[in-house]
């Protein structure tokens, strides 16, 4: 099953994504794709472990090629977050310039390795600012990145202000 969670800046979409875990029987991964890039990004890493410390998930952290990752069958997965996998992927020293189809493919390898696979991503593309040339792609991207993975997922939910708006599929699959 794959559940795709958006939604703005601190909206709620970890916690919402940690607590659909709360009944998942077998072993729980974290992918974690921020890079440790300064004070804020270490702080933000650490609070996430921190409120993640007594979840039972085993940490990845890998920031580009998640098609790499070699998982249990059956476990369960959260990757977070597809915003900072974008960018990563783009401006990483190989430069993928258009990171959709790398990504998409990925989530797909690792969709059929797991049982439940829980993404976190960001919608940045709302505000109708105008950007330079790489942010402009990279929202382009993400936005195809998310309508990709939103039309092969069971779930797909938008965070906002904390409350979970279902607009695909049935959260009490989930969580009976």
């Amino acid at each position: 099953m794959i559940v795709l969670i958006t939604g703005g800046s601190k909206c709620g979409k970890s916690a919402l994504a940690e607590n659909l875990f709360r009944n998942f029987q077998g072993e729980k991964f974290y992918i974690a794709t921020m890079i440790p890039y300064g004070d804020e990004a270490e702080q933000a890493i650490e609070r996430h472990r921190r409120i993640r410390k007594d979840k039972n998930f085993h940490t990845i952290e890998k920031y580009t090629d998640i098609h790499d990752i070699d998982i249990p069958e059956n476990s369960g997965v959260l990757l977070e977050c597809m915003g900072n996998l974008c960018a990563n992927e783009m401006f990483s020293s190989e430069r993928i310039y258009n990171p959709v189809e790398k990504i998409v493919s990925g989530i797909k390898n690792l969709s059929e390795k797991c049982s439940l696979l829980v993404i976190v991503s960001n919608n940045v593309g709302c505000d109708g600012l105008k950007y330079g040339f790489e942010t402009a792609d990279y929202i382009k991207y993400l936005g195809q990145i998310n309508t990709d993975i939103a039309n092969i997922a069971d779930i797909v939910i938008e965070c906002v202000y904390g409350i979970p708006i279902v607009l695909k599929g049935d959260l009490l699959c989930l969580n009976p």
